[in-house]
């Protein structure tokens, strides 16, 4: 009846899991941990990894260089040897050599080389050996515009050198024809020769043309200063206004010498007569007239003394007393007389001082003022001299340039000159087999390799042990290698009984089965006896996404368990998509669906098999969408008792990612355990997964990698070793 309920109400799903999950799901957040430094040895084993194909490639790139060398049509090239001198040429008449500046070494040579691939060059080279009709030669697209005037001549297999620290430069010419290369350098060569001769005589021409323009313009102006500087002669009535200049000048500084002493003796002059006009008898007797008043005062001095002697004696009556009187009178009137006469001839000195000074004064002002205006006139003439002179010295010279010019511009000495011919070629420098091999074998290589190294940077899938423990953070508890002739993922041999063969996959012979039967036991050892202080009595196994091989482990896990006499129990909880009933061939019809939806026992869905008496199988029954809902209804319980009646209770869970129903089983066991597939799961499935488990408290035991083999892992040495020693084993 619960069957009959179990079908009617919840829908069939068989084979595969729904196309879409019920709810969208998105991978939880994870915080991926910084990367390590990548060992040397890594990129070693992908190069041992990919050895095969980037041999392939290179072996590839480099016979299809060589097809495609020796089909290609042989290109010969000639060379030309141009050698520039930086020497000025040596003209004919009045030019010197003159070497000039070689710090502008390159621009000139830059220079040179723009001028010889200029189109004035190489224009009468394309016509006279018509390359315009060669396809290839020309960058023009349209042959006729290339030969047009509008449109410049460039030619593609022309090639323009300078060896370094030379005055040299390389024409090269590439073609297929050898004798056409020599041909077309050397005219090229010729051609830059006879383009730089031409510019050189149009500049002498062009040069001597203008200036014989403005001869006429140079005469007339000196025609004109010449009669200035005439004029002015004869306006100055002096012939040469420089010597009368002089003369003034000397003239000059006599006047300001008389000038000066007449200023000195007019101020003695006047303190004389200052002196007597105020009436001083000693001024009077300084005087240069006071000899003659000293010796009147002397006869005065006596006169007084006798008429006072005289007087004491006599009376005024008295005729000697009337005498000395008379004397003392007659001295008293010449003393006076001549006293007058002294200032009188005082003032008349001072009087021709003055005048005498003023003269001077005169004088002097006349002649400077003169010589001012004479040497003012005098730089007008020289300023007029000079340009007369220069005007007459510049026509001079210029007629004989324009004669030294129309003689040279016929005679022009070229500084160019063709070191060595361009001969033709002998072998051809297109393609180079042996350059065009190496460059394929080094560049295949390294694209080769980089590609091998990119493709490994860009695989974001779980590979080896190292890998796992450094990205996820989780411990691997076991590497199960891929067996090659099994049909499907790991799964047994459909000829032969699932119970037979998941006990005894190793007595048939196959090393690769007793491979993988020993690291099934190595994965069972490493999760029982991870933690010695407590004992897992029940283990759920899971993986991030379908087809990672979670059942066939559980399966194999199981029969390991059981084969050491151990009670152990497998539980099919994948109720979307069971596989365990296939497995061991056991009817499905009642099973842990049955239990979860009715009131029936789980021991009573438990199959026996008879080749394993320690091995119990419960699966999953009926297929459910509902699987989330039936989960919570009991299987903590079924749990609970199977962990008391069993040594480990293994439970086949569905995928954690997507489904519901795997988180509520994580939080009622022991431990967990996560498949992933190496070399497909991604890291940040795996990661995300170990992140919800850890989220929900689970206890997860560690991480299993499914099919290792060493194109995937560096790390596959042990499975390799094993086989070795497997096989040595068995045939001895």
């Amino acid at each position: 009846m619960a069957e009959q309920r179990l079908d009617s109400n919840l829908p069939v799903v068989s084979g595969s899991y729904p196309a879409a999950f019920p709810v969208p799901f998105s991978y939880p957040p994870v915080e991926e941990p910084a990367e390590a430094t990548i060992p040397l040895t890594h990129y070693l084993w992908i190069l041992r990894r990919h050895r095969w194909r980037i041999l392939a490639f290179v072996v590839a790139c480099v016979l299809a260089t060589l097809v495609i060398s020796s089909r290609l049509t042989p290109v010969y090239e000639s060379i030309a040897t141009v050698d520039v001198d930086r020497q000025t040429p040596t003209g004919v008449i009045g030019q010197e050599a003159m070497r000039t500046a070689t710090n502008d070494a390159d621009q000139f040579l830059a220079t040179q080389i723009k001028l010889i691939q200029s189109d004035s060059v190489l224009r009468p080279v394309v016509d006279k050996y018509r390359l315009w009709q060669k396809p290839g030669e020309l960058e023009a697209v349209d042959p006729q515009n290339a030969r047009g005037q509008n449109a410049p001549v460039v030619l593609k297999r022309l090639k323009v050198t300078r060896p370094p620290n030379t005055y040299l430069l390389l024409i090269s010419y590439r073609n297929q024809d050898p004798q056409l290369a020599a041909e077309v350098a050397n005219a090229i060569a010729q051609s830059y020769l006879e383009h730089t001769y031409h510019i050189r005589y149009k500049a002498s021409a062009s040069l001597s043309a203008f200036m014989e323009k403005q001869l006429e313009e140079l005469k007339a102006k000196m025609e004109r200063s010449s009669a200035a500087l005439a004029q002015f002669e004869r306006e100055l009535n002096v012939i040469n206004p420089e010597e009368k200049t002089s003369i003034l000048s000397a003239r000059l500084l006599q006047l300001n010498t008389e000038f000066t002493n007449a200023q000195a003796d007019r101020v003695r002059k006047e303190a004389a007569y200052q002196s007597v006009r105020a009436g001083s008898l000693e001024a009077a007797q300084v005087s240069s007239q006071g000899e003659s008043l000293r010796g009147l005062t002397e006869r005065l001095n006596a006169a007084q003394e006798r008429f006072a002697e005289v007087k004491t004696h006599f009376g005024a009556n008295h005729p000697e007393y009337r005498r000395a009187l008379a004397q003392l009178n007659e001295v008293q009137a010449q003393l006076d007389k001549t006293t007058q006469n002294i200032r009188n001839r005082v003032e008349i000195e001072y009087q021709q001082a003055v005048r005498r000074e003023a003269m001077l004064q005169k004088a002097v002002q006349e002649t400077k003022a003169e010589f001012d205006a004479l040497n003012a006139r005098s730089f007008e003439y020289q300023a007029l001299k000079r340009e007369a002179e220069a005007d007459k010295a510049l026509y001079e010279e210029l007629v004989r340039k324009i004669k030294e010019a129309g003689i040279n511009a016929s005679f022009q000495n070229s500084s160019i000159r063709i070191a060595d011919p361009a001969r033709p070629a002998v072998k051809p420098v297109f393609p180079n087999l042996k350059l065009n091999l190496l460059l394929a074998f080094l560049l295949s290589s390294l694209l080769a390799v980089g590609l091998a190294v990119l493709s490994d940077m860009l695989d974001n899938t779980v590979r080896d042990p190292e890998q796992v423990t450094r990205m996820v953070k989780a411990e691997v508890v076991g590497s199960l290698p891929v067996v090659k002739n099994w049909k499907g993922r790991l799964g047994p041999a459909p000829a032969v009984a699932a119970s037979q063969a998941l006990v005894s996959a190793g007595s048939n012979g196959d090393h690769a089965v007793a491979s993988y039967d020993e690291a099934i036991r190595t994965l069972r050892n490493s999760i029982l006896l991870a933690d010695f202080d407590r004992r897992l009595r029940s283990l759920l196994v899971t993986s991030a996404s379908p087809g990672e091989g979670k059942s066939t482990i559980a399966a194999h896990l199981a029969v390991s368990h059981a084969s050491q006499g151990h009670r152990t129990l497998l539980i099919d909880g994948d109720l979307r998509r069971p596989s365990v009933h296939r497995r061991f061939e056991v009817p499905s019809t009642v099973g842990l669906s049955t239990v979860l939806v009715s009131d029936l026992p789980w021991q009573g869905a438990v199959a026996k098999l008879p080749q394993l008496p320690f091995l119990d199988i419960l699966p999953a029954g009926p297929t459910s969408r509902r699987a989330a809902d039936l989960v919570g209804r009991g299987l903590q319980q079924v749990l609970e008792e199977a962990s008391g009646e069993y040594d480990l209770v293994i439970l086949d869970a569905p995928p954690l990612l997507g489904f519901a129903e795997p988180l509520q089983m994580a939080t009622l066991v022991d431990g967990v355990v996560v498949v992933t597939r190496a070399g497909e799961t991604s890291r940040k499935a795996v990661a995300s997964v170990i992140a919800t488990l850890r989220r929900l408290r689970a206890s997860v035991v560690g991480v299993v990698l499914n099919e290792v083999h060493k194109e995937l892992s560096d790390s596959y040495y042990y499975y390799s070793h094993y086989g070795k020693y497997y096989r040595s084993a068995t045939e001895s």
